[in-house]
């Protein structure tokens, strides 16, 4: 009972913060308590971002078992790493379209129901979550601590995760499976759009 309290305050509270975060502020502030300001919005901030993050809660929710905890906790470590990547200025191969990519692929695995064993899922949000965390990285302001920075993220993507969690959740009700596949076409709609303004921008 606690836990399903918990997860619908996060569900309460993410939003809240996306629509009073602002990008200007996060990029003001400096050192430790700056780091963790910038990395904590950052997520929030970033619609791409976003809705992938939702859309890995979600998609372990329909998978059920052990994939509803695991996929988000996966996500946000290897997402660190990512981070560190992106920080040290190694680069990754497109890193744009991967992260539109991720919101399509994820999207629209939502919306179908896509079920694939749970290693498999555990791969493909394991490779999104490197190029998002990379990204992060990349975007570390200079003044900002970066182990504050990274903490900050990894909470954000949590709450997102446990948001797209409660989604899930709304699968016990027939109705609650519509507005799930709703959701996830939604994601997979925007994830295409990004797609095609990163190949644009490419081009």
């Amino acid at each position: 009972m606690m836990a399903r309290k918990l997860l619908y305050s996060t569900l309460a509270v993410a939003p809240l913060l996306l629509l009073t975060a602002s990008p200007g502020l996060a990029h003001e502030q400096t050192g430790v308590s700056g780091g963790l300001a910038n990395g904590l919005l950052h997520p929030l901030t970033g619609l791409d971002h976003l809705v992938a993050m939702v859309a890995v809660g979600i998609w372990g929710a329909q998978l059920g078992g052990v994939a509803i905890w695991v996929l988000p906790i996966v996500f946000p470590l290897v997402m660190a790493f990512g981070a560190v990547l992106g920080i040290l200025k190694i680069g990754l191969p497109v890193p744009e379209l991967v992260i539109a990519l991720s919101g399509l692929i994820l999207g629209l695995a939502v919306a179908l129901r896509v079920r694939v064993p749970f290693a498999a899922a555990a791969a493909i949000v394991a490779v999104f979550a490197i190029f998002h965390g990379h990204a992060h990285g990349v975007e570390l302001p200079t003044a900002a601590n970066p182990l504050a920075y990274g903490c900050g993220f990894v909470v954000a993507t949590g709450l997102l995760h446990a948001c797209g969690i409660t989604i899930g959740a709304l699968a016990r009700w027939p109705v609650g499976e519509r507005v799930i596949q709703g959701v996830g076409a939604a994601i997979a709609a925007l994830g295409g759009y990004f797609l095609v303004a990163s190949l644009g921008a490419a081009a």
